[in-house]
């Protein structure tokens, strides 16, 4: 029986290829987020990876980011407009779209957040744990 590791090391880049990015220790699994923030960003519910702290770029001349709260700001390429990060300021933690990366065919799709959020036109099939936007922050809060 073989086991998932709990982390592993992406290459990805943005749809132009100005932007680079190495992720050192992912998760290996895609979560959605349905916030309005999230949804007005990304057309839809984002499905990311938690990319841990060990992230680097290259073209980072090509990166703009958004201070989308005073807690986060969000990444994208300057030239193609591909989103590259959502990234909490204080721990310095980047969460990255699954469209990045190209080799994601055996992740698995484990969490839904901001599920209070989730407009009624669409519908995952996945069976995958549900937490409101309070269940979230509680939740962060407590690893503080």
């Amino acid at each position: 029986m073989s086991t998932k590791p709990e982390t592993t090391t992406l290459n990805g880049k943005c749809l132009c290829k100005r932007v680079g990015v190495h992720v050192a220790e992912a998760k290996p699994h895609v979560d959605s987020c349905h916030c309005s923030m999230c949804r007005k960003w990304s057309g839809g519910p984002l499905l990311a990876l938690d990319c841990g702290t060990q992230v680097s770029f290259e073209g980072q001349e090509n990166i703009k980011t958004f201070d989308s709260s005073d807690w986060a700001e969000r990444g994208f390429c300057t030239n193609c407009g591909t989103h590259l990060f959502y990234k909490l300021k204080e721990a310095n933690q980047y969460i990255m779209p699954a469209g990045l990366f190209d080799d994601l065919e055996h992740a698995d799709f484990t969490t839904q957040i901001f599920i209070d959020e989730k407009p009624d036109y669409y519908e995952f099939a996945n069976k995958t744990k549900m937490m409101t936007g309070e269940e979230v922050f509680a939740e962060f809060a407590g690893e503080g």
